[in-house]
């Protein structure tokens, strides 16, 4: 009885159930001139998987805004591909949703490896079309109340170059820089000058049991870049687990989140 209740959890009421989580991110070289820094990280929104319907995107594009970003930021995977029970929703729809997005200082985007094993090509366009600035190797300063801050977008790690020196290439020496990846492993190759990297992929391993852990976590490293706030050799990453889910429908102690993180020293 207690294994059939949890399998309906995890099966029918946890995927849908979508969770707004404030993370408090302290960073000791964080510009004081710029200060706290409102950032919401949205990733692998795998539209058309069980629960994330374009009608729920909606209702999440809605409580996004509500948080009062000052920046927000998309992680990549915006379709599908084999989830069980799952529907093919066309990149342009999720884009169009995606539109209502709003924050002072901009919505940027990366792409991740389910976008570019559909069509990245498409998604990225269909992204662009509604507004959202798509970074691929690729770096863009945004004007802060304490001076520029540098967002760089470093492309999929499975299927692109991600090539991390490219990305940061028109970035000045010492200047401010967040990096965009969809797949943390590239944290590794992060340089110490970048303040924090922000990615996705993972989902938090989908399940998390009691003593066992995460059953699964698609990352070279197990567990080390699984979920939240890692702090390696003064250098900082956040991985959020993201709203869909990959090949099963499931999910048991990490819900889909939306998170909001403020930045500060």
């Amino acid at each position: 009885m207690i294994v059939a209740a949890l399998g309906a959890w995890a099966v029918l009421i946890e995927p849908g159930w979508v969770v707004t989580r404030e993370t408090r991110l302290s960073i000791p070289r964080w510009p004081a001139a710029i200060g706290p820094l409102r950032i919401v990280a949205l990733s692998d929104l795998h539209t058309g998987a069980p629960h994330v319907t374009v009608a729920k995107l909606d209702e999440i594009v809605a409580r996004v805004n509500a948080a009062r970003p000052d920046l927000i930021v998309l992680l990549g995977d915006y379709v599908i591909h084999g989830v069980i029970g799952g529907r093919f929703v066309e990149p342009e729809r999720t884009a169009a949703a995606l539109r209502g997005l709003t924050a002072p200082l901009g919505v940027f985007a990366i792409l991740g490896n389910h976008d570019w094993w559909y069509d990245g090509g498409r998604v990225g366009r269909a992204l662009s079309e509604a507004g959202i600035r798509l970074l691929d190797d690729a770096a863009v300063p945004i004007e802060t109340r304490g001076g520029p801050l540098w967002i760089a977008g470093v492309s999929d790690l499975y299927t692109r170059p991600a090539d991390v020196g490219r990305a940061l290439t028109a970035v000045p020496e010492g200047a401010p820089v967040i990096v965009l990846t969809h797949n943390p492993d590239v944290f590794v190759r992060v340089p110490a000058r970048v303040l924090l990297t922000l990615a996705g992929h993972t989902h938090g391993g989908q399940v998390n049991l009691p003593i066992v852990g995460r059953l699964i976590v698609p990352s070279e490293y197990g567990e080390r870049f699984a979920i939240g706030h890692v702090r390696e050799d003064g250098r900082d990453l956040f991985v959020t687990p993201g709203i869909g889910t990959s090949i099963l429908p499931v999910r048991f102690g990490v819900p889909p989140e939306i998170s909001v993180l403020t930045v500060d020293r």
